[in-house]
């Protein structure tokens, strides 16, 4: 058996602990390290993990760390990888892997020039609902895809998340929060985005925080926080995404349309979900029997990324389909902002699926 691969954990907010949950169920890695600026935090998951806790500067120092799982706020993402990098590691991170192309594209071209990793979540799309989608698409179930749309519709954060301005600040906004699941969804379905377009728009200026130790404090709104995206795929299937935090709703739907029929998909932000098909001819909605495995949570990206490295083959959750989807975002932004189409400057492959019991393999509990 190899010697499992260290992780050091940089960010250590609440979402460590959905990651940590995972990665201690396998014997591909070791926790090794958990950093943040914040050293209660830094603590805390290193108690979860039964790990050290350390200052960032101590864990990009730290000779057995291999891997650096990023879990930094938006705007430190670019930043932390490319540390990360410069220190001989590979990076896995949390979405987006950058705000701006030019920072993602340093992040890559400095993990190439050091012949290191990079992946970037989400990766539900590892999760059983999607993977029992992308065999319905590659079977021919609905026949040739014709068309998608999906909406993210939802009043905001600010009720009920204490530290909301990442959500309203640059970088922040429901397509660069919501969108890359949605976007990184269609490429593993139906392959890579020929060019965009959209329009965008802000219903208010500042938001009100209403729980938690800042409740009454007023956030700046700096970014678009309703945005109406259209995708043409390399394939020619024509894409809509609404994502919004204006709207008096709380909805999630996603949908494939091909020649001889419709999917209906989950919440591309969870794992496992009903996968629904519906054919020509019929009224009759038929669920599909899940393939795959279930009840999966974050960083079974991270775990692919190891077995990457040791097999020689890509990732599937790669830098490239990250950088790829940041464009597709970016190019709506900058397609509402300009009232044109934007031709993405990116290409990805199409992730591969995975093996039935793959996963396990992954899994397999200490």
């Amino acid at each position: 058996m190899e010697t499992p691969e260290v992780v050091g954990i940089m960010g250590c907010g609440k979402i460590s602990g959905r990651y940590i949950e995972t990665l201690s169920r396998s014997r591909l890695v070791a926790i090794g390290s958990c950093a943040d600026r914040d050293p209660e935090r830094a603590k805390a998951a290193a108690e979860l993990a039964g790990a050290r806790a350390a200052t960032p500067e101590q864990l990009l120092d730290e000779g057995a760390v291999g891997l650096v799982l990023n879990l930094t706020p938006p705007l430190a993402h670019a930043a932390v990888a490319t540390a990360a990098l410069e220190a001989g590691k590979h990076v896995y991170g949390e979405k987006p892997l950058a705000v701006e192309r030019r920072d993602a594209e340093a992040v890559l071209d400095a993990a190439r020039a050091r012949d290191l990793r990079v992946g970037t979540a989400p990766d539900t799309f590892f999760g059983s609902a999607w993977q029992t989608a992308r065999a319905a698409v590659d079977e021919g179930l609905i026949g040739r895809p014709v068309a998608a749309r999906a909406a993210m519709l939802t009043s905001g954060h600010e009720s009920w998340h204490p530290d909301p301005d990442i959500f309203y600040t640059r970088g922040g906004g429901p397509l660069l929060d919501m969108g890359p699941y949605y976007f990184t969804a269609l490429v593993m379905l139906l392959g890579p985005i020929r060019r965009v377009t959209g329009a965008a728009s802000a219903a208010f200026t500042e938001r009100t925080i209403g729980s938690g130790r800042r409740a009454g404090e007023r956030v700046p709104v700096e970014t678009a926080t309703h945005v109406a995206a259209i995708a043409e795929l390399e394939s020619d299937v024509v894409v809509s995404l609404l994502t919004s935090f204006d709207v008096d709703a709380e909805e999630s739907s996603f949908e494939l349309f091909g020649a001889e029929g419709t999917l209906q998909l989950p919440d591309p932000n969870d794992f496992d979900g009903p996968v629904l098909l519906r054919t020509s001819g019929s009224e009759r909605w038929r669920r599909l029997a899940p393939r795959g495995t279930r009840d999966l949570e974050r960083g079974v990206g991270l775990l692919d990324l190891v077995v990457a490295q040791r097999e020689g083959r890509p990732p599937r959750a790669s830098g490239d389909l990250a950088l790829h989807v940041l464009d597709a975002m970016l190019g709506t932004l900058e397609a509402a902002e300009e009232g044109s189409h934007v031709e993405l400057t990116t290409r990805c492959d199409r992730p591969e699926p995975l093996a039935l019991g793959e996963v396990e393999e992954w899994l397999d509990v200490r």
